[in-house]
């Protein structure tokens, strides 16, 4: 059937805790790995692949009903994650259902954080990835596009976004509360990266004075520094100064934990009266769990921000159903203009590789730019 040879597989936020995503999580190495190997993979026409804070997805085309199979079987087997256990917290549409789903990601209405605007950037962005490397075709070229003009028409008739609830908002609301005013806290950002900023800068509005950026690159992180007004300090001297600032904003992209229990504590030593706050926005975690067992340590990572931003979403829950609405008749629309090329695709290895990027311009609009 034509709606078998449309799939996205994966793990969200809805059915995959947070050390869960962290393991199948892809850095950019893994993701142009495993990449070229689904390039490779027999019965595989197109596809793309999105990887975020809350979600790791792929969307293909095939050509046979055990291509998404293999594609499951070739991600377990690079992220080391038993295909068994996979199963527990896998997403897997089909068809039409699909279709809905990225539109409805893109929209920001199926975010941990409804109506939420970063996730837009992060669709086109994986989308421009996959066709600048020839992995998207006519069927994914022609979904992605109307995925983006359906994001927008929602944002524009609906009031999703009114009131929005950000990560980086959640964030200095509760350093508000810790702390009291904010002009006397002092900040460090570990990580440049847009996340990062986006919360460096909520602090600022709010009238954080003092602010330290520390990133893996030096360079990177002067570089930042100089656009905020704020000072830059080495990344190694992060735990030995931990001690001289009360909120420290994690979002770097290293493997693996950058903050220790100990450091934490050594810390704490220094300064026991005043609280240490950590905003851990990485995946994987940048501050090691166990350190939220320190007296006066608070640690929030992105699940527990996400459920405090729960309480807050009253009012944009009520246009979900306009919002889903609308999108439901695009993908119906939508639908109906792929089923027919899916429906023609020939067998594996008639026609193995997607039409080239400048043929693919011609499907319906043109092709959006790499960022937002």
């Amino acid at each position: 059937m034509s709606a078998d040879r449309l799939f996205v597989l994966g793990a969200t936020h809805h059915t995959a805790p947070l050390a869960v995503r962290e393991q199948l999580s892809l850095s950019a190495e893994a993701a142009a790995t495993l990449a070229a190997l689904l390039a490779k993979l027999d019965g595989l026409r197109e596809f793309a692949l999105l990887n975020t804070c809350n979600r790791v997805e792929c969307y293909g085309v095939a050509t046979d009903a055990g291509a998404a199979t293999r594609v499951q079987a070739a991600f377990c087997a690079q992220q080391q994650f038993d295909p068994v256990e996979f199963a527990q917290f896998q997403l897997s549409l089909r068809g039409p259902a699909a279709v809905r789903h990225l539109l409805e990601v893109a929209a920001g209405i199926d975010s941990q954080m409804l109506g939420e605007t970063e996730i837009f950037g992060q669709v086109k962005d994986a989308y421009a990835v996959a066709q600048a490397r020839g992995h998207t075709g006519p069927v994914l070229n022609r979904i992605f596009q109307k995925a983006f003009q359906a994001a927008k028409h929602v944002r524009t008739h609906t009031a999703i976004t009114a009131g929005q609830v950000s990560v980086a908002s959640v964030a200095v609301d509760l350093a508000h509360t810790i702390f009291g005013a904010l002009a006397e806290t002092r900040i460090l950002l570990l990580g440049a990266g847009e996340i990062g900023e986006k919360t460096a800068r909520a602090f600022q509005s709010r009238g954080a004075g003092s602010l330290t950026v520390a990133s893996r690159r030096i360079e990177r992180a002067m570089e930042l520094a100089t656009a905020l007004g704020a000072s830059a300090m080495p990344f190694e001297q992060r735990e030995p100064r931990l001690a001289e600032f009360d909120v420290v904003v994690c979002a770097t992209s290293a493997p693996g934990t950058v903050l220790s229990r100990d450091a934490a504590a050594a810390a704490m030593n220094k300064r026991p009266a005043r609280p240490l706050f950590f905003i851990d926005l990485a995946l994987p975690r940048d501050v090691e769990a166990a350190a939220a067992e320190l007296q006066n340590v608070f640690l929030f990572n992105l699940d527990d921000l996400a459920k405090i931003a729960d309480e807050n979403r009253a009012a944009r829950e009520a246009e979900l159903v306009k919002c889903r609405g609308l999108l439901a008749e695009r993908t119906e629309a939508l639908w109906r203009h792929i089923e027919p090329r899916l429906a023609s695709l020939a067998p594996a290895g008639d026609d193995p590789r997607p039409q080239s990027a400048g043929a693919a311009a011609s499907e319906g609009s043109a092709l959006p730019s790499p960022r937002v």
